[in-house]
């Protein structure tokens, strides 16, 4: 018998509704999972109480039976929100953050707060200032990032499902390395309030999850808008309807320059195969070209670096979090900055200050502005003629942890699939679409703005005509 905690979300509230399984049972098989597997896969920095878990589950509310993770970047009342960071060590969350309010109208249940990069940045989890959590399909190798606490805790049914945040591919990358869904919304369809910033033109925050039906799900309950965010867009919530996937005619557009070089003999494989269940489905593949992508990974880390740069100043040992000791208030802070933060964040930290700085501006980060526009244009142009259009979500396989440490060239060119579409505002999701020694691969499909439900229409259409999605990763055998 499949266990409660590999199931889906919308499988568990049909068992719901059919008074087949108990709300408690749900809670407690994700409870058990943890107790067997957390210690060695790490994907929680907080745990809430067991009893409190189950104490929050409503009878009449079946939502509080399907557990949550939350990446720990966001806020919750009265929980510690760390981003994984030593600065932040000590700090409670003193209100929620929009999509937390939004889950807890809904009766959602947490079941804890989720490892990641430390602020977010970084593509492994290595970068937490704590541990590093492990890809259930193989403890050896890293479960992608930032956001790889989230894709790990649903992967090995910890939660049944969790929210991420992307800023240059942070919920599609780890999906796709620990084989499940992941989706980046367009920007400014779900509220950043109360999402610590990272990167504030390039941040969302999206559903990581086991298929494409609780995508679809999770996301109406997170979108719309919010007063509280200035870059919210002012147009009601997605509104669920589960998906048909008829693709049929479609049209689709295999992006040129994210199948060239770099890109794993097997990934390529596994886009091969997925090109061909799209057009066995009735779906129009072609190449496209989209000639400015090639510099999406220097744009976004000379804008991601600039606005992380102004917006980690906050952090300065004053208002809240870590406080060194120092003689003067510049020494305190200094002195605060330096035991708070880890290596990566100092880098882009002066990355970002440097590229902002006098007689550098215009040469690093006026320039980067308009290459982000040119690629976005290039988007626009190859959405009149394709519904979608795909690639891999990475171009290569989950790494093993430490392999990419201390290169941070090659760890960021590992996101060169993801950057473009953070950059553009356009919405994209990832979907496993084969496995290779055991180890996922993700398709990635990108469509316009506001054109999620087509995403999910698309999206549901290749899952319904294979099964990657039912596997789930086996440690020790269990």
């Amino acid at each position: 018998m499949t266990n409660l905690a590999d199931l889906t979300a919308h499988e568990l509230l049909g068992l719901i509704s059919r008074k087949e399984v108990s709300p408690v049972d749900i809670v407690n098989s994700c409870i058990n999972r943890i107790e067997m597997y957390e210690s060695q896969v790490k994907a929680f920095l907080n745990i809430r109480d067991a009893e409190t878990i189950i104490n929050s589950i409503r009878e009449d509310e079946p939502y509080s039976a399907i557990p949550i993770a939350i990446k720990d970047n966001m806020l919750v009342k009265g929980q510690p929100a760390t981003c994984a960071s030593k600065i932040l060590s000590n700090f409670i969350a003193p209100y929620n953050a929009t999509v937390i309010k939004k889950l807890i109208q809904n009766s959602f249940n947490i079941i804890g707060k989720t490892n990641l990069d430390e602020f977010a940045m970084g593509s492994s989890t290595e970068n937490s200032a704590f541990y590093p959590t492990r890809n259930p399909w193989d403890l050896e190798r890293v479960p992608g990032g930032s956001s790889g606490g989230s894709a790990a805790s649903v992967a090995i049914g910890f939660s049944i499902w969790s929210l991420g945040s992307d800023t240059g591919g942070s919920i599609r990358q780890p999906a796709s390395f620990c084989g499940v869904v992941g989706l980046k919304p367009t920007y400014g369809t779900v509220s950043r309030y109360g999402l610590v910033a990272f990167a504030s033109s390039l941040d969302q925050i999206g559903p990581i999850t086991k298929d494409v039906t609780d995508c679809a799900l999770l996301y109406s309950f997170i979108s719309g808008y919010d007063p509280n965010d200035s870059t919210s867009l002012n147009m009601p919530p997605y509104k669920f309807s589960p998906p048909k996937g008829d693709i049929k005619g479609l049209k689709i557009g295999l992006v040129k320059e994210l199948m060239g070089e770099g890109v794993d003999p097997s990934v390529r494989a596994c886009m091969d195969n997925s090109i061909k269940i799209f057009e066995d489905s009735g779906a129009i593949v072609e190449e496209v070209s989209l000639p400015h992508i090639e510099y999406s990974v220097p744009t976004y880390y000379i804008l991601a670096t600039a606005e992380a740069s102004s917006n980690l100043a906050r952090f300065d040992g004053v208002r809240y979090g870590l406080r060194a000791n120092g003689k003067t208030a510049e020494e305190m802070m200094f002195n605060t900055r330096g035991e708070g933060f880890g290596p990566e964040v100092k880098r882009r930290i002066m990355l970002g200050t440097y590229v902002l700085s006098a007689g550098y501006y215009e040469a690093f980060y006026l320039k980067a502005l308009k290459f982000r526009n040119l690629i976005a244009d290039d988007f626009k142009k190859a959405f009149e003629r394709f519904d979608v259009l795909i690639s891999p979500t990475s171009p290569i396989l989950p790494f093993k942890l430490g392999e990419k440490i201390s290169n941070p060239l090659e760890m960021y060119l590992s996101d060169i699939c993801t950057i473009p579409v953070n950059l553009a505002g356009i919405p994209a999701i990832s979907i496993p679409c084969g496995f290779i020694n055991n180890l996922p691969v993700g398709l990635q499909i990108m469509g316009p703005t506001f054109s999620e439900s087509k995403l999910f229409e698309v999206s549901y259409g290749f899952e319904q005509a294979t099964s990657f999605h039912k596997k789930r990763p086996q440690i020790g055998g269990s």
